[in-house]
């Protein structure tokens, strides 16, 4: 789940300014004299330079075919000044993107930042997401990092989408066909064996090209274990970025290996939510916040660029690195709608990126944009999926007189986190069910919206199996469990500080629940603990209520520590099939589902 976790950084970094740097031999402009600047470098590798493109995305989740409501869409603006929101999105368009980028550019290499599989569609996700796998082997993806995501179904089965085999429990999909793996390395620098001491899987990759050779460092964030279910990463820890990405590159720099880029599943929060903004005004870096920047900013001057990726946001930019230097630092949004092109320029002579102290290499974002061709083998590939999962995908479950937003949402509490919370009360409040008063959901695990319009055969309005999967692709088993008054206050005071103080996780309630959160506050002080009320009464800190939530979050997971001191736990049905029987019994083609007004929560500005 792609919310930012807090960070645990010590102390203890400083920023390295030039003149450490210079004491440690390292120049601060990297070019000898009278180096080529890298303005006119050669394409053909006949020249001291040579100019390798460098093709990004990230947090692809399986989004096979192009992904529905706002989730399909990116923002971008006009010249007039004016913003344009256009369809993007999809293997098939995203492939046909990639390839029309490469042609004329003989040393062209492709990189992604992470969760390529996980909380994925139907599509991909009822496969374990083998199909998304061969996707990326098609479309010629080089090099991965990996993210939270690839641990959702834990350390062997990560392991089994590198390696290749039938999966464990379900076997092979097709007869006469074994699923071969990636044909790309994932690299875990910073996921290491608890026993061991070694990384998971290779720590970094070194791309090849007559001659010319880039290292490719992977992280995933630091806070992994804080947003994934525990068991999926035991026997694993995750390690400082930076510190990890420092220790590599000098292990690459020792090889010969003067040429670095890192790949960074943990991202920033952009000024503006349009892809193609002027991420560097009114300075460089200025309009980028968030985790990112602190990595960034101490990363050492051996890596080159900075591939990211978690917040979905989509963002350019050049941000200093310690020495002063700039350094490009992107994300291509998510869901495959966008892909980063990076102009990388190599000089033969040093075996180094040109970098200038004032220039950076050139880096945008371009729309993967569906009025393009398709490219075949993808639509081959799909297809051939699709017919395996169809009798299951495109089952009716309900009907909807509008969008529900969800992933979508411009507010704290969305339409469809109110229909999530009703559906898990509906589905465990009855006496040998649970008996739950309430129910709580976590924002990040709204995959999605739920369109009106069709994507498929079965008409506007009309709910399908598989869309219902891929707003719920996790298939947690549904909690019950005890809190007094003061663990669910203290529950509802974490959405805004300790962990997520920076980057508030605003819990979707069930019908009944009320409160008032002031924005305007800092910290805890944000819920106004006399507002909190259930159906109409005042919650009692010294009362005991049966509260329902999905075990991610019984778990304390996405810091709701709170929540892990529950007792009496009953396990009800999951959260899926909780969500398509509330669907079912609540709307028909004659009484569709209306959007919640999503009034349940006050907010405060």
């Amino acid at each position: 789940m792609p919310a930012t976790p807090q960070r645990r950084r010590a102390v203890r970094r400083l920023t390295i300014g030039a003149a450490v740097l210079a004491a440690a031999g390292i120049a601060a402009t990297a070019l000898p004299a009278g180096a080529d600047t890298g303005q006119g470098a050669r394409t053909d590798g006949t020249g001291r330079t040579v100019d390798v493109q460098l093709l990004s995305f990230n947090d692809f989740h399986g989004n096979l075919e192009p992904p529905q409501g706002s989730s399909g869409t990116v923002e971008e603006v006009q010249p007039d000044g004016s913003k344009k929101s256009v369809p993007a999105g999809g293997a098939e368009y995203l492939a046909q993107s990639l390839r029309t980028a490469r042609k004329g550019h003989p040393y062209s290499v492709t990189a992604a930042a992470g969760d390529l599989v996980g909380a994925s569609p139907l599509l991909s996700g009822l496969f374990h997401d083998e199909p998304t796998v061969e996707a990326m082997n098609k479309l010629g993806l080089d090099v991965t990092s990996v993210g939270n995501h690839e641990f959702d179904e834990g350390r062997s089965e990560l392991t089994r989408l590198q390696q290749g085999g039938c999966h464990p429990k379900d076997g092979c999909y097709e007869d006469g066909r074994k699923f071969r793996g990636a044909g790309f390395p994932y690299v875990t620098a910073n996921v290491t064996d608890d026993k061991t001491g070694k990384p998971l899987l290779k720590p970094y990759s070194v791309w090849k090209r007559k001659g010319v050779k880039i290292g490719f460092i992977g992280v995933t964030l630091e806070g992994t274990p804080d947003i994934v279910n525990a068991e999926g990463i035991k026997g694993l820890k995750f390690h400082d970025e930076v510190e990890t990405i420092n220790k590599y590159a000098k292990v690459l720099n020792r090889q010969g290996v003067k040429a670095i880029v890192a790949l960074i599943h943990e991202g920033g929060m952009p000024a503006s939510t349009s892809y193609n903004y002027n991420c560097d005004s009114p300075g460089p870096g200025d309009g980028i916040s968030g985790p990112i920047t602190e990595i960034a900013e101490h990363v050492t001057p051996r890596v080159d660029a900075l591939v990211t990726g978690h917040t979905h946001q989509a963002y350019a930019c050049t941000v200093p690195d310690p020495s002063g230097r700039p350094r490009t630092v992107t994300s291509a949004a998510s869901y495959g709608r966008l892909y980063t092109d990076t102009t990388l320029t190599y000089d033969r002579r040093t075996r180094d990126i040109v970098r200038t102290t004032v220039k950076a290499p050139h880096s945008a974002n371009h729309v993967v944009d569906r009025t393009q061709p398709k490219a075949a083998d993808l639509t081959s590939l799909i297809t051939r999926w699709n017919k395996l999962a169809a009798p299951v995908a495109g089952r009716p479950v309900g009907h909807i007189s509008a969008d529900i937003a969800g992933r979508g949402a411009t507010t704290p509490e969305s339409p469809l986190g109110d229909v999530i919370a009703d559906a898990q009360l509906e589905a465990t409040k009855a006496d040998g069910k649970g008996g739950a008063q309430l129910a709580l959901m976590n924002p990040g695990g709204v995959r999605s919206d739920l369109a009106f319009k069709a994507s498929g055969p079965e008409g506007d309005g009309v709910v399908t199996y598989g869309e219902a999967f891929t707003v719920q692709p996790f298939t947690n088993m549904l909690n019950v469990v005890d809190l007094t008054g003061a663990q669910l206050l203290s529950g509802l005071q974490q959405q805004v500080s300790g962990p997520n103080a920076a980057s508030p996780k605003i819990l979707q309630v069930s019908q009944g629940l009320t409160y008032t959160l002031d924005m305007t506050k800092s910290g805890a002080d944000r819920v106004v603990k006399d507002s909190v009320k259930l159906n109409g009464v005042a919650l009692d800190p010294a009362k005991t209520y049966r509260v329902a939530m999905n075990e991610f979050l019984a778990g304390g997971g996405d810091g709701f520590p709170a929540f892990k001191d529950a007792r009496n736990k009953y396990v009800g049905p999951s959260d899926l099939d909780a969500f398509t029987a509330y669907l079912t019994a609540h709307s028909s083609a004659d009484k569709p589902l209306t959007p919640p007004k999503a009034d349940r929560i006050t907010v405060v500005k």
